[in-house]
């Protein structure tokens, strides 16, 4: 059975990506798709790959269709290489922006590296600044009022807003776990973390008080799109969190694999 975040949110199972239930809309949400990877590893670290661009871009529009999306939210890293792309990554990017959006139309939550791709394909996507925002809020009384969905990369401090979700999902970390086997084999998977958030770590500063977020939110780590990004393995002693607030910000979550499998508290799997 796979890990259901909120009542809004659902992840996909087998997938790294989930359904987000807004007020008007269901959206796809998906994280670190990391456009022109094979191009950065080439760059940076001289790695040749086989393009999988023609693979990713499949991926993303035949989940649109299997989950009836209305709209694919990134949550951010569309793109790979930090600065403004070009080349093959530009290219990839092109492709991959025109089959979405002659489908459904499409948001990208700022990241770490989506500077370059914000400003060249604005006229093509909704732009969310780094800070995050919230997704099919309604209003109504307290009864029947919808907070949304928060959303966020997670390289930089949040919007405190955020804290009036429902529920929070950021990427960024490319969660992972590192598995044994009682022979002393091994194998590393993406994974999902989830948890209640605490609301005076997860502002800058710690000036959120608590005691002023009566219902504090779910906060869902998303896996990475890409399955050759690389990522935080959260069961490993010593391996560092990229977001400033993690893993203040949730002292106390699970683990899940991508087909739902439950491994328990993140730290302990």
């Amino acid at each position: 059975m796979a890990p259901a975040a909120s009542p809004a949110v659902e992840p996909v199972v087998g997938e790294p990506a989930a359904v987000a239930d807004l007020e008007d809309e269901r959206a796809l949400l998906v994280a670190d798709v990391h456009a022109g990877i094979e191009v950065g590893l080439r760059y940076e670290r001289g790695v040749e790959l086989d393009s999988r661009a023609d693979e990713r871009r499949e991926r993303l529009c035949a989940l649109i269709a299997e989950t009836d999306a209305d709209r694919l939210v990134v949550l951010g890293d569309l793109a790979h290489r930090i600065a403004a792309p070009e080349g093959d990554e530009r290219e990839e990017l092109v492709e991959l922006i025109r089959a979405v959006t002659d489908r459904v139309p499409m948001t990208l939550v700022e990241g770490n590296h989506d500077a370059g791709v914000a400003e060249a394909f604005a006229e093509n996507l909704d732009v969310i600044g780094a800070g995050g925002g919230i997704l099919g809020a309604n209003g109504g009384d307290s009864s029947t009022a919808d907070a949304g969905v928060g959303v966020l990369h997670g390289h930089t401090w949040p919007e405190p807003d955020l804290l009036d979700a429902d529920v929070i999902c950021m990427g960024h970390e490319h969660p992972q776990v590192r598995l044994e086997d009682a022979v002393g084999g091994s194998r590393v998977e993406r994974a999902w973390l989830r948890g209640t958030l605490d609301p005076a770590a997860f502002v800058e500063g710690g000036d959120a008080d608590p005691g002023s977020v009566a219902d504090p939110p779910e906060l869902v780590v998303f896996p990475a799109f890409n399955e050759r990004s690389g990522g935080t393995w959260v069961n490993v002693d010593g391996q560092s969190f990229l977001a400033p607030f993690l893993p203040d910000a949730l002292p106390a979550g699970d683990a899940y694999l991508l087909d739902g499998t439950r491994l328990g508290d993140y730290r302990r799997v």
